[in-house]
């Protein structure tokens, strides 16, 4: 659809609304799929492995929807499926008996997002070409508020009216299959089917955006599964407060997150994408480093909207940097190499994550600091190597 400079894209809020309700569904479940985790017998390890199998099987499919949405010139048919496939599973996640269950549906759920966000993102990085970190800024931010109303309504029913965990994330199941109304009415732009081959799309990235993949790899095995955030605030509590509050810190991060993802991709769009994301990326170290040494409420009341800020800086604004370095004809492929080679850095991340978690866990932390911290250092050395061309 047309951009206008001062205008919103039609495409940007319906599917910042499709965003929002999905993900509405999808915080029903996130701040309490730890605590599942946990009371199905499962532990730091188990936590890790799902927390990086999750990331890691979407990020097997990002990069072929992002070729296939490239080569057939159609973007709207991977996001319906996606967002449907992602919905049906939370539906049997509910039924999950054992831990392994957990860890075969909440992976497999995952799989929707690997299909829609590299031709959804694509969607919106075409449908508002001169402001694209103002797009994301405002798909992250709906996104996210989607994310608020959800992880404040599994408060509720958890805390009021007594839902146990299995109702509520079958009730985030039915809610993730109204999130696809709106999709009827995005309007895709209309385009030729191109006869590219994968190898060649990949062989076909500038240096520049190899190289900033590279470091937002760096960046990625730092940024292991929020679970290990979550539990290390249920380890600082006591009693019912220890399932209770976790969730409300959760509403906290995810305040922060949608208050500021629209005006940090604005000011990545005035600033550049480079500066911005290196102060982001240098926040979240210090984030795990508070972390690593908060043992009381008021400093994790303190750490979860900083988590949220971290999000709100880095999320969206390396996916319009992404879209920025790319070729048009290769948009979506280019940003599903990202997700996928993010995705996949997530695995080892969160299971170096629930290994060192065993032992300690500030380690985790101490860990994602050190490199994250290496993050920064590469995106300052390789600084005027990455650049728009």
């Amino acid at each position: 659809m047309r951009d206008e400079k001062k205008g919103v894209s039609k495409n940007v809020i319906l599917l910042g609304i499709v965003s929002f309700l999905n993900d509405v569904s999808g915080e029903m479940v996130i701040p309490i799929l730890p605590l599942f985790i946990e009371s199905l017998g499962g532990a730091g390890l188990a936590v890790g492995l799902i927390g990086g199998l999750r990331d890691s099987l979407s990020a097997i499919l990002r990069v072929f929807a992002g070729y296939w949405s490239d080569r057939s010139g159609k973007r709207k048919p991977f996001v319906f499926f996606g967002y449907l496939s992602s919905a049906f599973l939370k539906l049997l996640l509910a039924f999950s008996k054992v831990w392994q269950h957990i860890l075969v549906f909440a992976s497999l759920e995952r799989i929707g997002k690997g299909l829609r966000a590299a031709p959804r993102d694509a969607i919106i990085a075409d449908s508002m070409p001169k402001r694209r970190g103002g797009a994301f800024g405002i798909h992250r931010a709906m996104d996210t508020s989607g994310g608020i109303l959800g992880s404040i309504l599994v408060f509720l029913l958890f805390w009021f009216l007594h839902l146990d965990l299995r109702e509520i994330i079958f009730a985030a199941g039915i809610i993730g299959l109204f999130s696809l109304l709106p999709l009827h009415f995005v309007k895709e732009k209309s385009r030729q089917p191109r006869d590219i081959k994968l190898n060649i799309g990949l062989k076909g990235l500038s240096s520049s955006l190899r190289l900033f993949i590279f470091v937002s790899v760096v960046f990625s095995l730092a940024n292991f599964s929020y679970m290990f955030f979550i539990l290390r605030a249920k380890d600082c509590l006591q009693g019912r407060f220890s399932l209770g509050v976790p969730i409300l810190l959760y509403v906290l991060f995810n305040i922060f997150y949608a208050l500021f993802a629209i005006p940090f991709g604005n000011l990545s769009d005035r600033l550049g994408r480079k500066k911005v994301l290196l102060f982001g990326y240098f926040l979240f170290a210090l984030t795990c480093l508070g972390f690593a040494l908060a043992n009381s409420l008021k400093a994790f009341l303190f750490l979860f909207p900083l988590y949220g800020l971290v999000y709100a800086i880095i999320d969206g604004n390396q996916r319009a940097f992404v879209s920025d370095l790319a070729q048009d004809k290769l948009r979506a492929t280019s940003l599903g190499t990202f997700h996928t080679a993010t995705g996949l850095a997530t695995l080892p991340a969160s299971l170096i994550a629930g290994f060192l978690w065993r032992f300690n866990p500030s380690a985790t932390f101490i860990y994602g600091m050190l490199v994250s911290g290496l993050a920064s250092v590469l995106l300052i050395v390789f600084k005027k190597r990455i650049d728009i061309i």
